[in-house]
């Protein structure tokens, strides 16, 4: 079967267990009670593919030491505000950060420039103009923001008193009105080999 996969034997699982029984132990020890909007992602020869909760780990993960396992949303509900726990809205923030940045979720530059500054204000606090710039200049929140942080510090400065908790709610709330909330752009190619991304909700 190969080596071990350090997240199963950190758990004390078999490779031999079922998705479900995998994945809510991955669950108890995020301490994560919404479990129902998440999934277990991991890249095969065909692409990424989420983990399947009915069939044991060992039959869909053909070299255990080599796969990385990602914990990510699987299911986006129409209202990020039905929510119940700061920590399920704390890794929905998290995923939106990570998309944003990597230029998953497209938005014009006005919405990325608000989601910006709350992400700001989450991680530095209220409006430091020096924190800031140092921040804005050394860490990448969008593929391109150099010409967008004045109006991101601007919109920042707006934020005072915020905490982490109210940040990621109005984070949560500006992208669900984005076009592209919620789906996932997948390559493929069409009927003449072109490339191209299918979207999936």
């Amino acid at each position: 079967m190969g080596e071990m996969h350090p997240l199963l034997d950190n758990l004390n699982c078999k490779p031999t267990i079922l998705g479900k029984d995998f994945y809510s132990k991955v669950c108890c020890h995020l301490k994560l009670l919404e479990k129902e909007y998440f999934g277990l992602e991991f890249k095969n020869h065909s692409g990424n593919v989420w983990l399947e909760l009915l069939k044991p780990v060992a039959k869909q993960v053909k070299n255990l030491g080599d796969v990385s396992f990602r914990f990510r949303v699987k299911f986006f509900p129409p209202d990020p505000g039905q929510l119940q726990k700061e920590l399920t809205r704390y890794f929905f923030a998290l995923h939106i950060k990570q998309d944003l940045a990597n230029g998953r979720l497209p938005c014009n530059d006005s919405s990325a420039a608000l989601l910006v500054s709350h992400i700001l204000q989450s991680e530095l606090g209220d409006f430091d103009e020096e924190v800031d710039i140092q921040q804005l200049k050394f860490k990448q929140y969008l593929p391109i923001q150099e010409g967008l942080c004045y109006k991101i510090m601007q919109l920042h400065k707006k934020h005072r008193g915020n905490s982490p908790a109210d940040s990621d709610i109005h984070l949560l709330e500006i992208t669900r009105k984005l076009d592209m909330y919620g789906i996932r752009p997948h390559p493929a190619n069409d009927g003449e080999e072109m490339k191209i991304d299918l979207a999936v909700t």
